[in-house]
């Protein structure tokens, strides 16, 4: 028994075992550091990321994409995935996701939503609401705003919320983003108050963003459970999310 354990210890040092994870445009940033973390206590594991909006990536799963896990940016697209037979287990929330405002142009944003009415803002960079989530918030918000009709002939449409920020950075006045993006070391710069203000949160339903264990692997399954994990949960909170205790 002690030469099979040897055994499998000698062969997960030589061929380490791969998992791939489907991740939300919004976690983009706070993957890396969940990476970094998980590889500590697993270093036979190698962990394979694909970015990209949630509605396409789920699309990708539904036709047979080979991902292990997805990190969605809403429930939505998982229980759909669930219901039609795809997943280990029902999806479980991992984090609430937070609108901003954000301008790289030092603009005067401190109304919030309200700015947005400004003459010298002419470009606003928001999400499509078809294929990502933060986008059907932001639409939402502006709607609960009374300013969705108002502002409609401004926007410029990111297919994932960070090509949206990407938008707002480079064509963009503002743009509504998820808070998470803006904590990277490239964004260090933009200073919470001054370049990005959060969005009022009665004005949209709470963000729940959910995970779905799709491979049926050992290691798929420590990284699904690692993310529930405090060690995962502080990283998530140092990107803006909102988590449960």
């Amino acid at each position: 028994m002690r030469f099979i354990a040897l055994l499998t210890i000698f062969l997960n040092i030589i061929y380490p075992q791969n998992i791939r994870v489907a991740v939300a445009a919004n976690v983009a940033n706070a993957v890396d550091d969940l990476k970094r973390e998980f590889s500590k206590n697993h270093k036979n594991i190698k962990v394979f990321v694909s970015v990209g909006s949630s509605g396409k990536l789920s699309a990708q799963i539904m036709h047979g994409a080979p991902y292990d896990i997805f990190l969605s940016a809403n429930s939505s697209y998982p229980k759909e995935l669930f219901k039609n037979g795809i997943g280990e287990s029902e999806p479980k929330v991992y984090a609430k996701g937070v609108l901003a405002l954000f301008t790289a142009k030092g603009l005067d944003i401190s109304k919030g939503l309200n700015a947005l009415q400004s003459p010298k803002i002419s470009k606003i960079a928001i999400a499509n609401a078809k294929t990502a989530p933060y986008g059907e918030a932001a639409k939402e918000a502006l709607e609960s705003a009374k300013l969705y009709s108002k502002l409609k002939s401004k926007f410029i449409y990111g297919e994932s919320i960070g090509q949206t920020l990407i938008f707002t950075l480079k064509a963009a006045d503002v743009g509504i983003v998820a808070k998470s993006l803006l904590y990277s070391k490239e964004m260090s710069k933009y200073k919470e108050g001054r370049d990005f203000v959060e969005v009022d949160n009665s004005f949209y339903k709470p963000i729940e963003q959910s995970a779905l264990l799709v491979g049926k692997s050992v290691e798929a399954k420590e990284f699904y459970n690692f993310l529930f994990s405090k060690e995962a949960k502080d990283i998530f909170k140092r990107y803006g999310y909102i988590v449960s205790e």
